[in-house]
Order: structure tokens, then sequence, then C-alpha cells
């Protein structure tokens, strides 16, 4: 068995613990350290996963000179600086999303990146790991469904209760958009390969009115691209549905409609035609199953399931979202 090549360490231990599972599967790293700020959760997580250091301070794994890989997976309010820190000290970034959450915040990753090109930064957009739309991006790559005219994505979180009880609501400010509909954002931008060049949006806040929550629990934007494709995306924490996501692809040759049950083909406009039915397992994806493709990414320069450049371009697709709520009009956007 050959020895591993990178330290891990993971910093947030709700998601993040499910890193562990992921880095496991490569003979090529090893997490030697974990940290969370709760001692509590932090002892019960080392008690499952003997012989890793346990720290409740993020400073002492972001500053650690034997650690090679940082994953963080802690409130979105910490992302940024804990970030620009492991990328200053020389660390590859796995993060959970979202990215950041202002605009200035991204601007200085995209700073720290290009100042230290061999860091290599993903984040866990899962979405592109589930067979169902790996398949449907295969049929769409392959023209099966025509020229794309209209797409649809929703995000319906069904867990009010987060916003109104846990971190989420208790934190400065939490976007639903960079919290939720980023995974439909990025799964858009993934399955067209295209890029908008103008949203606009409108939010709302009915469902949480009079709780402790002070933001948006449901936001809806547009996208226009240059190709004259349009999108909706909507981030809907309030439904009173379970947690799930919808996404329908209108094409000129074909329509692909996934719900919170059953997702088809459909190849024709006769009523009385037999849509394809898709009956694999959904979701079929696991928080630690980019890891692996972001370890060959630092290893040997492999394509990942998403470079840092797409990750950079969701954000600011959703930057832009959160900026035309707040200014009530369009928003242009650039590559």
């Amino acid at each position: 068995m050959s020895h591993p090549t990178l330290k891990v360490g993971i910093i947030g231990l709700g998601v993040g613990e499910s890193h562990i599972a992921g880095y496991n599967l490569s003979e090529s790293c090893k997490v030697i350290a974990l940290c969370d700020f709760d001692k509590q959760k932090l002892f019960e997580v080392g008690a499952r996963h003997p012989g890793i250091r346990l720290f409740d301070d993020a400073a002492s794994i972001l500053n650690d000179p034997t650690i090679n890989v940082v994953s963080i997976a802690t409130f979105d309010t910490f992302h940024y600086e804990q970030i620009i820190t492991a990328i200053k000290n020389g660390k590859h970034v796995f993060v959970e999303k979202p990215l950041c959450l202002f605009q200035h915040e991204l601007d200085g990753i995209k700073k720290a990146l290009n100042k230290n090109p061999h860091i290599r930064l993903s984040s866990n957009l899962i979405l592109r790991c589930t067979s169902r739309f790996k398949e449907l991006r295969r049929r769409i790559m392959n023209g099966d469904l025509g020229r794309l005219y209209y797409i649809e994505g929703d995000y319906d979180y069904g867990r009010i209760h987060k916003l109104t009880e846990g971190w989420r609501g208790k934190i400065p400010y939490y976007s639903v958009i960079h919290g939720g509909a980023i995974h439909l954002i990025d799964l858009i931008l993934w399955l067209s390969e295209q890029y908008p060049e103008e949203v606009f949006a409108y939010g709302n806040r009915i469902s949480s009115e009079g709780t402790t929550f002070r933001h948006n629990d449901f936001v809806a934007a547009l996208l226009k691209f240059e190709s004259g494709l349009v999108a909706k995306i909507s981030a809907n924490f309030a439904s009173v549905t379970r947690h799930g996501h919808k996404l329908s692809i209108y094409g000129t040759k074909g329509t692909f409609i996934h719900g919170h049950n059953d997702a088809f083909y459909y190849k024709s406009r006769d009523p009385d035609a037999i849509p394809e039915l898709v009956n694999d397992i959904y979701p079929d994806a696991n928080k630690g199953d980019m890891i692996p493709s972001f370890i060959r990414y630092i290893l040997h320069d492999e394509r990942p399931l998403i470079a840092a450049k797409e990750v950079l371009e969701a954000m600011a697709v959703s930057l832009s979202v959160e900026q035309s709520v707040l200014k009530h009009r369009p928003i242009k956007l650039k590559l």
C-alpha cells in the first residue's frame, strides 16, 4: 500500500463529517485533523473516527504547515476568511457551498487564486454527481433534445425550521440563493454549457414573517443567455413539500421533466405518445463523492467534476441574483 502524499484537515463537522469517507477513497491522502467549535460534536465525531487529531479552533488547521488540503464546511459567514487563509498558507481548498456571500469576497478569492496558481479549489455542488443529470447532460451534448430554449430549476427546501430555528437565522446574513439554489444555478450552467448575460430577480419573506429570520425565504430569478435561452431559478425554503429539486429542460426536439417523484423524457407533441420514464435511483450521490475527483485534480491536474473557474462563475451568477433583488433591476453579467 502506497503512503499518502496529501494530509487533510476538515473544518466543520456537520456535512464535513461526510467528507471523511470521500478522502478515504483515495490512497493518496489521509485525514489527520478535524475541527468544530462545538466541542460535543467534535468529540462525538472524533469517537467515530479514532486516531485523528481534534481541534476546536480553525486556525489550528489553517496554520498547520503539515496539512496540504482543507475541507471547509463551516457556517457560510466563515467561508471567505477561511478560504483566503488556506490559500495564503498554500493549502488546496474543498469548500461547501456557498463559496462566499458578497462580491468583494468573490473578488478577493479570485485575486488570491491568481497569486497562487498552483492552488486547487473546488466546491461540493453535488448535483453534477447524480446519474440522472449525468445522463441528461450526455443527451443534451448529443443533440437529443435539440436546441435548448427554456429551463426551469427549483430548489424546494421544505425545511423552514432551519431558517427560523437553526444557525441560518442566527448569522448576520443568509441567502437562500447562495445556500440552496446555487445547486440549480451550477447545474444549469453545466448542462447548457452557457453563461447568462443578464439576470432579474424578486424575493419575499411571506412564509417566515413574524419569525426571527430576517431575510428572504423565497427568491425567483430569470436568466437571459446570448443564445436566446431563458432560464428560471427559484429558492423556495418554506415550501410545503419534501426537500427536493425540480428541473425542466425544453429543447426543440424534446423535453426533460424531473419532479419530486418521477422524471420523464418527452419526444413527441402527440397527446397519446408515452413519455420515457426515468427509473433510476434519485438521488444517488453522497456528500463525499466529488472528493476523489478533487484529489486527482490536485495530484495529476486531471479535469475535476467542477474546477475553480466553474465554482467562481456559479457564485458570480448567485451574487448577481441577490444584487437584482436588492436593486430592483436587471443586472448585467460578464465572464
